[in-house]
């Protein structure tokens, strides 16, 4: 019995976190792809095998609208803050305002983000850096990934002292990278996540009782201390 998941990078964490557990206890197999939001969202209105969609809230209630979850099985996961990351070992920059922000970037050899089309993450920090009037300076060195997993994973393997800046999720479960911050005033992001089971899944129950287990209470403590905020 398989179990499928189209679901926004900032989930993996969690997932994983329970997949040993839920796979035990169901008897079944947890079959997840995770990336950026609009690039999951596509892959489910193309007709994707899906049981369980986790996007942002956003997206979640457009696809409720559009009759493709089922709005009673729609439960929050927690709110995610877009942050900073660092290769392990490298000193940390500043991050604490805007304008140290901009200097952090000017100074890195390399920027590293999610796609900046479809990733929420990747949307949000090009207009942060079309805020901070280092866009064009910075253009040169962005280094754009699939999703910000990939994106840390890349950037623990880069020469030199580049930043990087995705959800804080995906920063402190990459191995190789640390989080610095989460974006200064005036330019941070949170992000609500959303769990919903798929109008045609193919184990709605199944894909119930997980979504039971991801929003239960009793890992908050968890969430809490990996970049979810209960």
């Amino acid at each position: 019995m398989k179990l499928s998941i189209l679901s926004g990078g900032a989930a993996l964490g969690l997932v994983e976190h329970v997949r040993a557990r839920f796979e035990a206890e169901a008897g079944c197999r947890i079959v997840g792809e995770f990336g950026a939001v609009g690039a999951m969202q596509e892959k489910l209105l193309a007709g994707a095998e899906c049981d369980i969609v986790i996007l942002s809230r956003k997206l979640v209630d457009g696809l409720a609208g559009d009759g493709k979850v089922r709005p009673a099985s729609m439960r929050d996961l927690g709110v995610v803050s877009t942050g900073v990351g660092v290769k392990a070992g490298s000193p940390p920059v500043a991050v604490d305002t805007p304008e140290a922000f901009g200097r952090a970037l000017l100074d890195a050899d390399a920027v590293y983000v999610p796609d900046m089309q479809r990733s929420t993450a990747g949307q949000h920090m090009k207009q942060v850096f079309q805020r901070l009037g280092v866009l064009d300076a910075i253009a040169a060195k962005i280094r754009e990934f699939p999703n910000g997993a990939t994106a840390m994973k890349a950037m623990a393997e880069a020469p030199g002292r580049p930043v990087g800046c995705t959800q804080i999720t995906e920063i402190l479960y990459s191995p190789g990278v640390r989080a610095v911050g989460l974006l200064p005033a005036d330019c941070e992001l949170d992000t609500v996540y959303t769990a919903a089971v798929t109008t045609d899944a193919r184990e709605a129950a199944l894909a119930g009782r997980l979504l039971d287990l991801l929003a239960g209470r009793d890992l908050d403590a968890y969430k809490n201390a990996h970049g979810f905020k209960v």
